[in-house]
């Protein structure tokens, strides 16, 4: 990741890597607050949906991270090197890059391309087989269906990444400083931040946490068998208070998790360790889901409105509209749009759109080091998109083909 730090530091860093960041994560978290207040039993409504996102995400998305985290901490493999030396298994591993949940691979493979490691058809597989970190949402809830729609996904960037390769050749509006660069050590300098009481006391309530989101996922609900005895929800009251304080340490983190998070030397506190690079792209996801959830339970409570009678409405839109919805840089529309699915709201056909044209947060840095290359390789990314959407969406769901 420290490469990656270095090209924003070559190319600028974009206006949204500001300073302001913590005005407008509260302003996001009080805006949320005020809705809750003003629906009739909102806030039972948003205790409900905001513990089922602690519970049934939060602690996969953890788990997960900090799997992949501590694994590329201790292999150490310089993988410039590695791609250099097997130039046609570029656009597969980019792709494979690109399937990781989360968007730290997609980031990787972006940094290697402008280092001159990977093709251009290689990031436009990685863009097309991310779905950012609402693979995790899709894991969580319905494992199944993420697992077909990344082998979907794979199968696609793979293709489109050597028909890309072939038609444009492999350094494709690469940066021109993008020339292969000696590997960049793994090892920093500079001393590791030691964790804080607040980090603390996020693992004092994941862990447990874990505990009782395993169970329920395997049909044990844990609350059914205390609540004869303490009379209290354990579980439910847990997955709520993790979920406030994933919103509070998310609300106030300073900088963008890109600019502090990945080694770089400029910020004071010192380089984050693993555990806070755990703790703080697992708050930014579950903060998503928090607000897709609650959200979409406020807008049924309050209308009464059934989304999902009102997409069937706009049924042969859907997928283009959710496509449209990927290109938008983050992973918070992403999270919405697998919410919507996940609730019956929107069609598969939609779901394949969306992920296969979303970047998620990889595209905040390809912005920031290769702005030419990551606006094409994302316009690029909806021409499968749209085929495979509407070519499920005719076949499984209108039955024409």
């Amino acid at each position: 990741m420290t490469a990656l730090v270095q090209s924003i530091r070559r190319y600028g860093r974009p206006a949204f890597f500001g300073t302001r960041g913590v005005t407008r994560r509260a302003l996001v978290v009080a805006a949320m607050v005020g809705m809750v207040s003003l629906v009739p039993q909102g806030w039972e409504v948003a205790f409900d949906a905001m513990s089922e996102a602690y519970l049934a995400v939060a602690i996969f998305v953890a788990g997960t991270l900090a799997l992949v985290s501590y694994a590329e901490r201790g292999l150490k493999i310089d993988l410039g090197v590695w791609l250099s030396e097997h130039r046609r298994w570029q656009v597969p591993v980019a792709a494979l890059l690109g399937a990781f949940p989360g968007c730290g691979g997609a980031i990787i493979a972006v940094t290697q391309y402008t280092r001159g490691y990977l093709s251009f058809g290689a990031v436009v597989a990685t863009l097309i087989a991310t779905m950012g970190d609402a693979m995790f949402l899709l894991l969580a809830r319905e494992p199944q269906t993420a697992l077909s729609v990344l082998a979907v996904s794979m199968v696609v960037a793979v293709i489109s990444g050597a028909i890309v390769d072939r038609l444009h050749g492999e350094d494709f509006l690469r940066p021109k400083t993008g020339t292969a660069e000696a590997p960049v050590s793994n090892v920093q300098s500079d001393e590791e931040r030691e964790a804080g009481g607040s980090e603390y006391l996020w693992l004092a309530l994941m862990v447990p946490g874990a505990v009782i989101g395993v169970l329920a996922a395997f049909q044990i609900e844990v609350d059914t068998y205390l609540a004869s005895v303490t009379n209290f929800e354990l579980g439910h009251w847990l997955g709520v208070a993790g979920a406030i304080l994933a919103l509070l340490m998310w609300a106030g983190a300073g900088e963008s998790r890109f600019a502090c998070n990945s080694g770089d030397l400029s910020c004071d506190r010192g380089r984050p360790s693993t555990l806070h690079k755990v703790v703080d792209t697992t708050n930014f996801v579950t903060s998503w889901v928090i607000f897709a959830f609650v959200g979409y339970e406020l807008l049924v409570a309050a209308g009464g409105i059934d989304l999902a009678g009102v997409f069937s409405v706009w049924a042969p839109v859907v997928p283009a509209m959710a496509i449209l919805v990927g290109f938008i840089p983050g992973c918070g529309p992403q999270v919405l749009v697998t919410s919507l699915y996940l609730s019956g709201s929107l069609p598969l056909s939609a779901q394949l759109g969306n992920a296969i044209a979303n970047d998620g947060d990889a595209l905040f840095p390809a912005l920031a080091v290769a702005p030419k290359a990551a606006l094409v390789a994302t316009l690029y990314s909806g021409i499968p998109a749209f085929i495979v959407a509407y070519g499920w969406y005719l076949w499984a769901e209108m039955g024409a083909i």
